[in-house]
């Protein structure tokens, strides 16, 4: 049963990892176009191709070659995205940076609980956290505020981040129990593979 229930999570977490990964890839593509855009634009408009090429420039600008209109918008929804996206599989496999120079003398029962403990903290900020994205959305709906150069509501952003954010705050929920669980039963359910430093 627990290993079904692991995999499930283990899975959700993946799949999350996937598609914010998917989506920071798509805003460095989009970011990478606007700064190439924008460069060539600054060069078309420039002293020295107004005067060499003056139709080329005019007609090359026609064609709207330029930054991507609101890319920092679309960067800060997506960012946020990709961050709670990616959390939830750092929160499952354990990746999260650790130092062991104090607990590396620790017997692995006192080792167990202090994992336990930090799971729980770390399950109880992330909970806080989707609470106050909610409510940060919340505000906005009725506040109805547009972003700066769109013009699409703020809130859209929140509910964007909302989703991977109340999906992470569920697998620390669930790895926080798997924790108690392992200091109750005092043996190891889930190993880490975490980022050790």
């Amino acid at each position: 049963m627990f290993k079904t229930i692991h995999r499930f999570f283990h899975g959700l977490a993946w799949v999350m990892a996937l598609i914010g990964g998917a989506v920071l890839t798509g805003l460095v593509l989009m970011i990478c176009v606007s700064i190439i855009g924008r460069t060539v634009t600054a060069a078309l408009h420039s002293e020295f191709m107004q005067s060499t090429l003056p139709g080329f420039s005019e007609w090359a600008i026609n064609t709207g070659i330029g930054p991507i209109y609101g890319d920092y918008e679309f960067l800060a929804s997506g960012l946020a995205f990709s961050i709670f996206a990616f959390l939830g599989w750092c929160q499952i496999t354990g990746g999260h940076a650790t130092v062991d120079v104090f607990t590396s003398g620790l017997s692995d029962r006192s080792r167990r609980i202090l994992q336990m403990v930090i799971e729980i903290v770390f399950a109880a900020t992330l909970v806080l956290i989707a609470i106050q994205l909610y409510e940060g959305m919340d505000t906005y709906m009725r506040r109805r505020s547009t972003t700066f150069l769109l013009q699409y509501p703020v809130w859209w952003n929140y509910a964007l981040a909302l989703v991977p954010a109340v999906i992470t705050a569920i697998i620390g929920v669930y790895m926080a129990l798997v924790r108690i669980a392992e200091v109750y039963k005092n043996q190891m359910l889930v190993t880490s593979t975490g980022a050790d430093h």
